[in-house]
């Protein structure tokens, strides 16, 4: 009984730790010089609502190219020139932890180098179990593609993206959209018609279920990294339901291990990841399985970095990590053109 409750209050410490560590490092950011949008020609839209109601985790940004747009009220000004590739973003954080807010990078980011991204939040476990995350993922993604085009996007060029969390709500997303799946807000997103042009999910936890399994892969784990292996799974499945295809759109990967044929083509997957990433199996497990069903998928293994490195974007890894997706997109999403100074 000890034992349990000094486990628990292991955990609980843990998950304060890293919560206020990332809220605050993202903030701090925020003050460099260089998080102004106007300095890469890039506006932001803040939180503007894609599902009825007031809860805050049902907004989302937009960040897009701040040239050939004419200056009209907020949030919906009129875009005027070619539209830009979308970018539709899910923020990670063990689908407990984080928003849009401390994911201002990523919108930044792909903004400056020719999309327009939609940066989402979503509702948090454990207060919203799974499947709210993902229903709110793909509710989203139908607002997306309603709403794009008088925010200048191009429902005709869409890009699915997320780190850690997010990547598994992103391949839960591809999902939706390459089967015709009985949950009513998978129907809603399949219902789209949009085959996307990439899916680039990093980092990405693609089995929520058992995560016990990296425990099992390396014995010598420390207790912190198992403990917040444990609080995924615990927090977003709580009393799960039985294995009988009900959490596929948690554990996308053993989905698509199965290798049931689509009824529409499965996008190419770009899957960049560190070495020492605990997650990095499911990455590899991806891979294979998106390549078994004729998918394009190309794995990016980066030497000795850990999870979610890329958001560290003054580390070496982390700007080749960027290069190298950005060349990945150039390859599959046509006619995007950069705005970098």
């Amino acid at each position: 009984m000890l034992d349990r409750l000094g486990a628990e209050a292991r955990r609980t410490v843990g998950a304060l730790v890293v919560d206020g560590f990332f809220n605050s490092a993202s903030r701090l950011a925020l003050l460099h010089p260089q998080a102004r949008p106007a300095r890469h020609a890039v506006e932001h839209l803040r939180d503007i609502r894609y599902e009825d109601g007031s809860m805050r985790e049902h907004l989302l940004d937009v960040w897009r190219p701040a040239r050939h747009t004419t200056p009209q009220p907020p949030p919906f000004r009129r875009y005027e020139g070619p539209p830009w590739p979308i970018l539709f973003y899910v923020h990670g954080g063990g689908f407990r932890i984080l928003s849009k807010d401390t994911h201002w990078i990523m919108g930044l980011s792909f903004a400056r180098r020719g999309f327009i991204v939609f940066n989402v939040s979503y509702r948090l476990a454990p207060k919203h179990r799974y499947p709210c995350a993902v229903e709110d993922v793909c509710r989203a993604f139908r607002w997306v593609m309603e709403n794009a085009a008088r925010f200048g996007g191009d429902t005709s060029r869409v890009v699915l993206a997320g780190e850690s969390a997010g990547a598994n709500l992103v391949t839960s997303l591809a999902v939706a959209l390459a089967y015709d799946r009985p949950e009513p807000y998978a129907r809603a997103a399949h219902e789209t018609g949009v085959v996307p042009h990439a899916v680039v999910p990093a980092c990405g936890v693609f089995q929520v279920s058992d995560m016990a399994r990296f425990k099992r892969r390396k014995p010598r784990m420390s207790a912190f990294i198992a403990d917040r292996l444990h609080e995924v799974e615990s927090a977003y499945l709580g009393a799960a339901p039985a294995r009988d295809g009900s959490l596929d759109l948690a554990d996308p990967v053993v989905f698509f291990e199965r290798g049931e044929k689509p009824a529409r083509a499965l996008p190419p997957f770009f899957l960049p990841v560190g070495t020492r990433d605990p997650l990095l199996p499911d990455t590899r497990r991806l891979g294979a399985a998106l390549r078994a069903l004729g998918a394009t998928a190309e794995e990016a293994y980066y030497p000795g970095e850990l999870h979610a490195f890329h958001a560290l974007v003054m580390r070496r890894n982390a700007r080749r990590c960027w290069e190298d997706t950005f060349r990945f997109l150039d390859r599959h999403v046509p006619d995007r053109r950069s705005i970098s100074p």
